[in-house]
């Protein structure tokens, strides 16, 4: 049965596992009981965001159950359709440069409308039915529509994929169900010690500045130590 996992970030910037779901079809009638059940172990507190593949059941059932939450389109399984998409045309090299120049670059909505009509007209793809599709759905992919919501980071589901690979080292296709529950549980112990870890090394460990401003000796006060890194990088 397919394995759904609703992977997160915790302040460490470690993948945690927000809960899971066994499912046998992937339709909206499945998603929506999915959500629905994982809505329920979360004290009915729906997500504040959530980044999903283009699966149209999928889309349809978080707009039935998480009303609220903003949905957000995977970046990379966009970005790695465009070559093959795009194969097809003479120019296909222009093109592609000018749409990961309006995608990437743009840092307004006019800045991107701009861009995209630019590159529309210049190589006259008004008929093209896979670009017109994405641009109906901008604001769920492209950047500067997303910039204003908390993502943690994220704007792939690169992590929920990460955690399949985690659990690879857990079950297999063999596994039965009885087993399954039993590695489940063997798994979320590894996750939490992994952040007990990195909460005990914030606690005995000071990193040191690399700059004389206080600002920075005020974050290395509050951040954790990985996203201090970050900061100072």
């Amino acid at each position: 049965m397919p394995f759904a996992p609703f992977a997160g970030v915790n302040h460490h910037g470690q993948s945690i596992l927000l809960g899971c779901g066994l499912i046998s079809c992937e339709d909206t009638e499945t998603f929506t009981w999915l959500f629905e059940a994982w809505l329920s172990c979360m004290s009915d507190s729906p997500p504040l965001s959530i980044i999903t593949d283009q699966d149209r059941a999928m889309q349809k059932a978080i707009e039935n159950i998480f009303p609220t939450t903003r949905h957000r389109w995977c970046l990379w399984h966009i970005m790695k359709k465009v070559p093959e998409k795009l194969a097809a045309f003479k120019e296909r090299e222009g093109i592609i440069s000018s749409l990961l120049s309006a995608v990437y670059d743009s840092l307004s909505f006019d800045a991107f409308e701009e861009a995209w009509h630019c590159m529309i007209t210049e190589y006259d793809l008004w008929d093209n039915d896979w670009l017109n599709g994405l641009y109906e759905e901008r604001h769920r992919w492209v950047p500067c529509y997303l910039k204003g919501y908390f993502w943690a980071g994220m704007s792939t589901t690169q992590r929920s994929e990460s955690m399949n690979a985690f659990f690879n080292g857990f079950v297999n296709s063999k596994t039965n169900l009885k087993q399954f529950v039993k590695q489940y549980e063997n798994a979320l112990r590894r996750k939490a010690e992994l952040e007990w870890q990195a909460d005990a090394k914030c606690f005995s460990k000071r990193t040191p500045c690399v700059s004389r401003y206080e600002m920075e000796r005020q974050v290395e006060e509050v951040y954790t130590i990985s996203k201090f890194k970050e900061f100072q990088e």
